[in-house]
């Protein structure tokens, strides 16, 4: 089942960006793995879900 905000650029976009987050953070100091890396990726996973629940509205 596809939804409409899968076919917008931005989300597909988004998705990449949240990807290559998650790969760029895995190199992060191990300290930071429970501040930093938490809060960066937190953040570029809200942006996808963002985009996809103003879709719904």
């Amino acid at each position: 089942m596809s939804f409409k905000f899968e076919k917008l650029i931005i989300w597909q976009k988004s998705m990449e960006f949240g990807e290559i987050i998650f790969n760029l953070s895995q190199h992060f100091p191990k300290n930071e793995t429970f501040n930093l890396t938490s809060q960066i990726r937190r953040a570029s996973d809200s942006i996808a879900l963002n985009i996809s629940e103003g879709c719904i509205l």
